[in-house]
């Protein structure tokens, strides 16, 4: 359903096009009034509009001179113009301004609706068009490798998905479906001369190494490709070459091997390959990716031009390993800064989680998961300009005596409350925030109800983005901006009429309108009566109950 936006600084022509027409037969779900092209601006920058129907004359900025700023800022958003004048001069602007259509004053309400509707329907073919599925498939193809990379990458890192997400998301990219087979990861560092090439030149290297490595593993294996945050290739493969692992892991060590040659041969450059033991996708990426990464700095280092299988000559012993569900994406410094508590609040259990299947060297594991949780904490306070301690009190003081338990449990609880301190502070101090809001834009409005009060001089006073301002407002009072300065006005102006001598003009000002005349037509149908008949009525001491009674339902 479209949005449409009715402009004219005559009053009684908004409200007459705004309220008496059906737009709702022709799709139009809402319809918004301004009396200005300043007001205009305002509505465009809070609202979607998809048509503007304006008039051409109007003071302070004409129609020809909105329907340029719309162009220019809402391309998407289409202008009718409407005029008295039959002037071809104005229609020939208004065409180069790129407005949708031009109406001579009179119109009929029928003429009207068609214009509209046929501008809505281009307005409907231009986002099909946007949106069209082709277009989305010539998109993703031309980023399909940056994507399908992108994917791997998040796997590498830890991120997970549910099953049936992942598998969606492979098919979309046309990554071999890996999920529950077997796989090994292959890591390709490119060295000399490699390393000193620009940008674009290793870019176009990476891509060949690509491509040879597509060719090779055509034959028996299923292949992902992918790059890391340290710039290394990484591929994802599963051989079909038997069922056991270890012919398996021959076959990709021949291939390995090929990949290395041709390089040599073909680039004319060096490359050391590390190749994982293997494990089941996606669970086992991670660890793959960390066990191979280990490899490479504790038994290549600098060395140059290296083949290595992760698992040659490991010792027979349990290494000490990291808690895995620490360093998942979106890490717990990201959920918290992006206010996701109830996610950071899983992590938090997973963790402690995954603390209470693993045993020996449980301390080192409680350090390693103090530090993590608590510089996630310091780093979301710090980013949003707060000290620590004032976000989560007491529990401070335990931070600055070290690992504040001995036990699993007890830093369990230590760090749920944390996260429950951190949370209630934060959410205490954005409805303070938006309280605050709400009561200084009322008292800008009260102050200067007589002046510019529009949401564009209400962003100016608070220093806030407009579009934020009205949605914050209409969310805690469930009230429009601008239907409260118009409620605003109106208690304003029935409190003049009825209290002081001021004749209409005068009010009329006193309440922001530059015209009497748009003033009694606004009031009328906001009242039922004109200015000047509501006073008569309601200023009588008989009626001073009704009046009364009005005053406290406006």
């Amino acid at each position: 359903m479209a949005q449409l936006l009715i402009v004219d600084d005559e009053a009684h022509v908004v409200e007459r096009l705004a309220e008496l027409v059906p737009w709702e037969r022709i799709g139009i779900a809402a319809v918004h009034k301004a009396y200005s092209a300043f007001e205009a601006l305002d509505l465009l920058l809070a609202h979607a509009i998809d048509i503007v129907i304006s008039d051409i004359r109007m003071p302070g900025m004409t129609g020809l001179e909105l329907s340029r700023h719309i162009r220019d800022k809402w391309p998407k958003t289409k202008c009718i113009l409407l005029s008295g004048y039959a002037e071809f001069d104005y229609a020939k602007e208004a065409i180069a301004n790129g407005t949708a259509s031009y109406l001579l004053k009179p119109v009929t309400d029928e003429e009207l609706m068609d214009t509209v509707s046929g501008v809505l329907e281009t307005v409907r073919e231009e986002w099909n068009a946007v949106i069209s599925q082709e277009r989305i498939a010539r998109t993703l193809r031309e980023n399909l490798p940056q994507l399908r990379s992108t994917l791997l990458g998040e796997l590498l890192l830890g991120k997970r998905y549910s099953e049936a997400d992942l598998r969606d998301k492979m098919e979309m990219l046309g990554v071999p479906d890996l999920c529950g087979r077997p796989v090994s990861l292959l890591l390709v560092r490119l060295e000399k001369p490699f390393y000193g090439y620009d940008p674009r030149g290793l870019a176009l290297v990476e891509y060949a190494v690509g491509n040879i490595a597509g060719e090779l593993f055509a034959s028996g294996f299923q292949l992902w490709a992918g790059k890391d945050t340290y710039d290394y290739l990484v591929y994802a493969v599963s051989s079909e070459a038997g069922e056991g692992e270890e012919e398996r892991q021959q076959a990709l060590e021949r291939a390995a091997e090929q990949l290395q040659e041709a390089i040599h041969a073909y680039l004319k450059g060096e490359a050391t390959i590390v190749i994982s033991r293997e494990g089941t996708f996606p669970g086992d990426v991670a660890a793959l990716y960390d066990g191979t990464l280990s490899a490479l700095r504790r038994r290549v280092g600098n060395e140059q031009d290296l083949i290595l299988t992760a698992t040659d000559g490991l010792p027979e012993r349990m290494e000490l390993r990291s808690l895995a569900s620490l360093y998942e994406l979106p890490s717990l410094a990201q959920l918290l800064e992006a206010g996701q508590w109830n996610a950071a609040d899983q992590r938090i259990e997973r963790i402690f989680g995954e603390l209470q299947t693993r045993s020996g060297c449980i301390q080192e594991l409680l350090l390693e998961a103090y530090f993590a949780i608590a510089s996630a904490a310091s780093s979301y306070a710090h980013k949003n300009g707060r000290p620590l301690s004032g976000l989560i009190g007491p529990g401070y003081d335990q931070l600055l005596q070290g690992v504040p338990y001995r036990s699993v449990r007890h830093l369990q609880d230590w760090s749920v409350a944390l996260m429950n301190n951190l949370r209630c502070e934060t959410e205490s101090e954005t409805k303070h925030s938006r309280a605050k809001l709400i009561a200084d834009v009322r008292q800008f409005v009260e102050r200067r109800l007589a002046e510019d009060v529009s949401l564009t001089a209400i962003a100016e006073h608070v220093y806030m983005h407009p579009v934020y301002i009205s949605k914050i407002y209409k969310r805690e009072t469930g009230e429009n901006i601008s239907d409260y300065v118009h409620r605003l006005r109106m208690e304003k102006a029935v409190h003049l009429l009825l209290h002081t001598p001021g004749k209409i003009y005068e009010i009329a000002a006193d309440v922001g309108y530059q015209r009497a005349h748009s003033f009694i037509n606004v009031f009328k149908k906001h009242t039922g009566l004109t200015p000047q008949e509501y006073r008569d009525k309601y200023a009588s001491p008989q009626s001073e109950s009704e009046v009364k009674r009005y005053d406290t339902t406006t």
